[in-house]
């Protein structure tokens, strides 16, 4: 069986090799880039940010498995995999340990956030003691906008901070809000709301029709002039010139970026100039989230090879 990996030989912390070590029958073949050029001879991607459009899949002459190494789909067209007899599938945030390692980098980000970062070395380099004076957590509202694996595990790890919690979803759940402890969770039309209310804001969803540019210049104005945005999901989440002009004119107190527009984002984007803790989409990178990756693909992989159903699957 031959599968093709739409990354850099050595991306993803490691996974490859992992992938490699855990299959050894298996030949694997790393492309060039987060891109692939040919399907043909494969049969198994995993596409990683690649984009997987029609176009793509015209080539593939024997592909019977797009499997995602985490959750993301959103660069697969799964209706023209589905119409071309492909299964695609993915492994869940809350089953690899991906969305714990994605809120753990969230909760750093909030802090940093609220310590002021960007002026602990030069109180340092300046031997200046006792400051900068920073934010406290317990007290502070912090909103979550997408309640999945992401933010159920925000939701968790939150709870012993002392936060206020809101949240919105697709559908608002009562249910939800007492088992995870939150305030309140609204559907999507109360964002609004969510944005007038929170010091912190927190963004886990995918980037799709609904979802693109969600935070948009509307958005922004809603937000408190002090408070924090946090992208956990997806670059597209954010209307990017609309963001710009909000950290320009200190109506958003700053961010946290672990995704961008582009990525790899360009190292001399305007964004670097703010108050941004960035960093190069690594918050599912850890050694825990690796292994859960590593081992919900290669057990698909070795479904496919043995011929048993596929778990997990979108088509």
């Amino acid at each position: 069986m031959r599968v093709l990996i739409a990354a850099d030989e050595n991306a993803w912390g490691g996974l490859i090799e992992s992938i490699r070590q855990t299959m050894p029958d298996v030949e694997f073949v790393a492309s060039a880039g987060h891109a692939a050029e040919s399907l043909a001879g494969f049969d198994a991607l995993i596409p990683g940010m690649c984009k997987v459009d029609a176009r793509l899949l015209a080539t593939a002459d024997r592909l019977k498995l797009i499997q995602q190494a985490g959750t993301g789909l959103e660069s697969v067209d799964i209706a023209a995999a589905k119409q071309q007899g492909i299964m695609v599938a993915n492994v869940p945030s809350h089953t690899s340990g991906n969305a714990d390692s994605v809120a753990e980098l969230g909760i750093w980000m909030m802090i940093g956030l609220a310590r002021r970062h960007q002026e602990i070395a030069q109180c340092l380099a300046q031997q200046r003691l006792g400051q900068p004076v920073g934010l406290g957590l317990m007290g502070k509202t912090v909103g979550l906008v997408g309640l999945g694996g992401i933010g159920k595990a925000l939701a968790k790890r939150l709870a012993p901070f002392g936060m206020r919690m809101i949240g919105v979803k697709r559908e608002a759940d009562a249910a939800f809000a007492e088992k995870y402890g939150l305030d309140w969770v609204g559907d999507m039309a109360q964002l609004p709301q969510l944005l007038e209310q929170a010091d912190f804001v927190i963004l886990s969803l995918p980037d799709n029709a609904q979802t693109h540019h969600i935070i948009d210049e509307k958005a922004l104005s809603q937000m408190k002039p002090d408070s924090f945005l946090i992208n956990l999901g997806r670059g597209g989440l954010i209307d990017k010139e609309a963001f710009i002009a909000a950290l320009e004119n200190n109506t958003l107190a700053g961010a946290g970026l672990d995704v961008f527009w582009q990525e790899p984002p360009d190292p001399n984007d305007a964004v670097f100039n703010y108050n941004v803790i960035a960093t190069p989409h690594i918050g599912g990178v850890t050694d825990i989230s690796l292994a859960g990756n590593v081992a919900g693909v290669c057990e698909n992989l070795r479904r496919l090879r043995d011929g048993e159903a596929v778990d997990n699957r979108w088509a």
